[in-house]
């Protein structure tokens, strides 16, 4: 194996041949070797791998080189299309090698023809929808792969998609009239049968941690598990591992069950009233939920029990009346079995379990209600013995001053083998990094509007060509309004368009600054001269009113630990490491990285935020990244 990596990536091996833009890259091969080396002994490995690894392709070659079976998650939907429709496909040209692959997403990407036909059949059910029906119809008789994302002029927030789209819940399954066309099964098959898979983690923690049909039998056979984008891996097991209860699926529940009413006759007379119970139960909940905050810990919803006892009941009501019924049809069926769930979920919801974290987020009432687990190392665990494989988890930020601890403790993976790649990039010469001097402290009014003067000279040096990225959704309509008053740029401001729209258009119109808060941080790609300045407002420590993180402070606080220190800390570190990561995508990239938080300077913990950045140019004031933005855009 070692021979053939080290030939694959030679200045003159295959991947050269057949990829004229490659360049032999020592992290690159090192990484791969890494990787072969780990699937060889049976070794988890994490590792970081700067950005300019070529990571991709580390991880694509040695697993594609064995022939035995692997899994590999990316962070998102688009990462996924990305890496099967043209890393894979390069990767395998490259090496000159044939094997099955397959795309594998959540049911929710795909048509489900048997709901489609329902809800055109249904005006009344649709009301407004109609042309939209009509639309995603059209569409069906000529795609192939049945994925929702493939039709442009239904918009992906529309209300229709929940309609033609299938859930757990209300999949008919195996009794499915349309079962022989089913998109979702046949994407299932193609996995069961391919050589490699690409998911995405909600995928792969959702199937893992609930066991839906289909993807249990992929697991289970491969060798290898990639996960890329991997330090989004804990927040998302912690997610599915979740148990919980929402507005919508109660009220789906009930729309659901008077539908399978005309299926079944005499149904109607016995369901009616145990339904009308459970909608008007959901309303006073959902009513009662208005006036509290948009999310926060169970104490702040105590007051509201008698309403969602109510709710409990009338789910166990409704199961009742349902469960005689339940041989008659299919939908009856499942609807018995989501009362029941949804019941025992709302109960242990209500009644709390040690070791969990109860909390709520809810919008203009329309709540969700989750129960999370402080820890997924031990229910991870669990699931890895029954699935064993070696998992390779690799990002370009997971260390944080070079150290996994803060990853590896939250995963069960302390005995796994760790690596760090540096990034081939020059950042002395292609960067400079400002902290610029005696700005207000972070929560000073007036912190936004003395940044945003004192870097307008870099701005417009630059002309534009500026991420400017917040830890607040004030704090950006503040900058936009300063912005807007002030200067003539093209000004991108987050919410005020799709994200995809607001990237097209920064990279297309002159003179553009992009405002951005979380979403805007990482998974955001924009190489060449497009992007030249990343400005951070602030250390991006997470927000104190997040549930979930509160209890997780209080538990280590309790074992007798430092909760800044183990958990704050570290995870402002990696979520800066993704911010700066913007800057610089390939290696004719330039630009200047501002840093607007003075804590940089003035606390002792500032130096390991410098410490885990790239080594860039420091320089001491505005003229100074201006001149340099001059020289690099002139040049």
């Amino acid at each position: 194996m070692a021979g053939a990596l080290a030939q694959a990536f030679d200045v003159d091996g295959a991947l050269a041949r057949a990829l004229p833009a490659f360049r032999p890259r020592s992290g690159q091969l090192e990484l791969a070797e890494a990787i072969a080396e780990s699937l060889d002994s049976g070794t988890d490995l994490v590792a970081e791998a700067a950005t300019g690894t070529g990571k991709t392709l580390a991880y694509l070659v040695p697993v594609l080189l064995r022939d035995e079976r692997a899994i590999i998650s990316t962070g998102t939907l688009n990462l996924q299309d990305q890496l099967f429709r043209r890393d894979l496909p390069l990767a395998l040209r490259g090496l000159g090698l044939e094997r099955r692959v397959a795309l594998l997403k959540g049911r929710s990407n795909y048509l489900c023809l048997q709901r489609l036909e329902q809800h055109l059949a249904d005006p009344d059910n649709s009301a407004g929808l109609v042309d939209e029906l009509r639309r995603v119809r059209a569409w069906s008789r000529a795609t192939e792969s049945g994925e929702v994302s493939e039709v442009d002029d239904v918009a992906a927030d529309s209300p229709v998609w929940p309609l033609v789209t299938s859930t757990q819940d209300n999949c008919l399954g195996s009794e499915c009239p349309r079962l022989n066309e089913c998109h979702l099964v046949r994407a299932r098959r193609q996995a069961q049968e391919a050589d490699v898979v690409v998911v995405n983690h909600h995928l792969l923690f959702a199937d893992l941690a609930l066991k839906q049909t289909g993807f249990g039998e992929v697991l289970p056979g491969a060798a290898a598990v990639i996960i890329d984008e991997a330090h989004q891996v804990p927040e998302t097991a912690m997610r599915f591992f979740s148990r919980g209860l929402s507005a919508w699926q109660v009220r789906e529940l009930a729309r659901d069950a008077l539908a399978a009413c005309a299926g079944a006759e005499g149904s109607l007379h016995l369901l009616r009233a145990p339904i009308e119970a459970v909608r008007d139960a959901l309303k006073q909940a959902a009513s009662a939920m208005v006036e509290r905050p948009p999310r926060g810990e169970f104490a702040l919803i105590a007051p509201l029990r008698p309403e969602f006892e109510q709710l409990q009941r009338a789910l166990e009501q409704l199961a009742a009346a349902l469960e005689p019924l339940a041989e008659q049809t299919r939908d009856l069926a499942g609807c018995a079995d989501r009362a029941v769930h949804h019941a025992q979920a709302l109960g242990a919801f209500l009644q709390g379990q040690e070791g969990c974290v109860r909390w709520f987020s809810q919008r203009r009432g329309q709540f969700q209600l989750n129960l999370t687990p402080l820890d997924v190392a031990g229910p991870l665990a669990e699931l890895r013995e029954r699935a064993p494989a070696t998992w390779i988890m690799t990002s370009a930020t997971l260390a944080v001053g070079r150290r996994f601890d803060h990853f590896t403790s939250r995963l069960g993976l302390e005995t796994a083998r760790q690596l760090v790649i540096e990034s081939p990039f020059d950042y002395a010469a292609q960067t400079r990094l400002w902290l610029p001097e005696g700005l207000p402290e972070p929560r000073d009014p007036a912190h936004t509007e003395v940044l945003l003067e004192r870097v307008l000279p870099v701005l417009r040096a630059g002309r534009g060509r500026a991420f400017v990225l917040f830890t607040s959704h004030r704090a950006l309509r503040r900058a936009a309004e300063w912005l807007r008053a002030r200067t003539d740029f093209n000004l991108l401001v987050q919410e005020e368009a799709p994200r995809h729209v607001l990237l097209g258009r920064f990279r297309t119109e002159p003179d553009s600054i992009l405002l951005g808060a979380a979403s805007f941080w990482e998974g955001v790609d924009v190489p060449g001269e497009a992007l030249s300045v990343v400005v951070i407002d602030k250390l991006p420590f997470a927000a104190p009113d997040d549930p979930v993180l509160e209890a997780t402070l209080s538990a280590v606080r309790e074992a007798g630990d430092n909760p800044f220190t183990m958990v704050q800390l570290p995870q402002a570190v990696l979520t800066l490491k993704q911010g700066a990561g913007r800057l610089i995508r390939q290696a004719e990239d330039f630009g200047v990285l501002i840093l607007g938080d003075p804590r940089l300077q003035t606390r002792s913990y500032g130096r390991l935020f410098l410490s885990s950045l790239p080594p860039m140019t420091r320089v001491d004031s505005a003229a100074a990244a201006a001149t340099f933005l001059r020289e690099r855009l002139s040049a």
